[in-house]
């Protein structure tokens, strides 16, 4: 479970260097640096399916930050749930997940919503996501197509990669 979970920490720490538009690496040295802090420090997710970390299980091994410290007054928090009965935003008894104005709008004033896209925009952006390979692939990993196919999604590849060739992007074989 230590190996999991190690596992897990690292890609997720590796993960924003993927995710940038800079080529950033780092150093084994630094990686090993970052997991021993996350160790002290609790954030490593827990064993099991809780999706929980050791500091949110056991609060009390390790050390309060600044941010878990009170930083809102009794006060604040008293006006946040008033605020939060007076439009509905608290969740509903039982095991629906809902929230009270999503079950009984009419009881709680309209919740000011963004403009949504047009139906157009909505098919352009499905269309450029598959021709991409931006769609989540079947499976537990929650990889998108274009990061277990490289190959097939120009799009995909590394911007170190991506800027290093000389070829033009290849269409999707799709």
């Amino acid at each position: 479970m230590k190996l999991k979970s190690t596992l897990i920490v690292l890609s997720l720490i590796a993960a924003p260097a993927f995710a940038s538009d800079q080529a950033v690496s780092k150093t084994r040295e630094q990686v090993q640096a970052e997991l021993v802090q996350a160790m002290r420090s609790g954030d490593m997710l827990a064993s099991g399916e809780s999706g929980l970390t050791l500091k949110q299980l056991n609060p009390h091994s390790y050390p309060v930050t600044e941010s878990a410290s009170g930083a809102k007054t009794r006060e604040q928090v008293q006006a946040e749930l008033v605020q939060a009965i007076r439009t509905g935003d608290i969740m509903a008894g039982g095991e629906s997940g809902a929230k009270l104005n999503e079950l009984e709008p009419s009881r709680y004033p309209a919740v000011a919503s963004a403009p949504s896209l047009t139906r157009d925009q909505v098919k352009n952006e499905l269309a450029r996501a598959i021709s991409q390979g931006e769609l989540v692939a079947v499976g537990e990993d929650g990889r998108k197509l274009n990061e277990i196919y490289p190959d097939r999604y120009h799009a995909a590849h590394h911007p170190a990669v991506a800027g290093n060739t000389q070829e033009p992007a290849e269409q999707s074989r799709f």
